[in-house]
């Protein structure tokens, strides 16, 4: 198998992670999520690997995880995947204008395949499956790598904290179960890589998480 390898990025006016896979082998890369002014970060790193950008996949529909989408879009023509739950603040980013508490620009994103749960995608060289893990909003999906034993969560989960629940679609009840259900049923030894912060593992959070413990 060919080796995934990954580079954890920042972006937007709130720092939030980017993740781009890249197979230097194969000559292709995957980014999960597209914070604000992402693409200066990205390009040199493909450059760098001799790699084109094949996919850009979104864990969830809101602002600060989809702002610099159309831009690496139009860079590199990536195919997008999401949920269709999501597609409103994807298709139409300005209804989150109201809760971003920031003037900023915000454009709409052309998804090319709504992902949907158990759905296996093939990237990279290795495979991911969609698991959907909603509660943050109603669209939020993981990505996960079994081979390489890493999951990327979007804002279900935290080291140490869970998604917020107060913003439109939320709801802290189903938060709480799909964390259960989809994250802590992942091996205790998987990565999980979150949209803001350090990355934690599922043993860990299953331990110590104070919102949300093992059953």
């Amino acid at each position: 198998m060919e080796r995934v390898q990954i580079h954890i990025l920042a972006g937007g006016p709130i720092p939030t992670n980017a993740f781009l896979l890249t197979a230097p082998e194969r000559g292709e890369a995957v980014l999960i999520d597209a914070p604000g002014d992402i693409w200066a970060e990205v390009e040199p790193l493909l450059t760098a690997a001799r790699c084109r950008l094949k996919e850009l996949w979104i864990t969830h529909g809101h602002w600060d995880h989809t702002q610099g989408g159309a831009e690496v879009v139009r860079a590199t023509g990536a195919k997008v995947r999401a949920h269709a739950a999501d597609r409103i603040l994807i298709e139409d980013p300005n209804v989150m204008r109201a809760f971003a508490g920031l003037e900023f620009k915000m454009e709409p994103i052309k998804v090319d395949g709504w992902v949907e749960q158990g759905e296996k995608l093939a990237a990279v060289g290795t495979t991911a499956e969609v698991r959907c893990v909603p509660g943050h909003c109603p669209g939020n999906v993981l990505f996960y790598f079994s081979a390489e034993g890493m999951a990327f969560v979007g804002d279900a989960l935290f080291k140490g904290s869970v998604g917020r629940t107060d913003l439109p679609g939320g709801d802290q009840a189903t938060l709480f179960r799909s964390i259960r259900s989809q994250i802590y049923s992942l091996p205790d030894r998987t990565v999980v890589y979150a949209g803001h912060g350090p990355a934690t593992t599922v043993g860990e959070e299953k331990k110590t998480n104070p919102y949300v413990r093992a059953e």
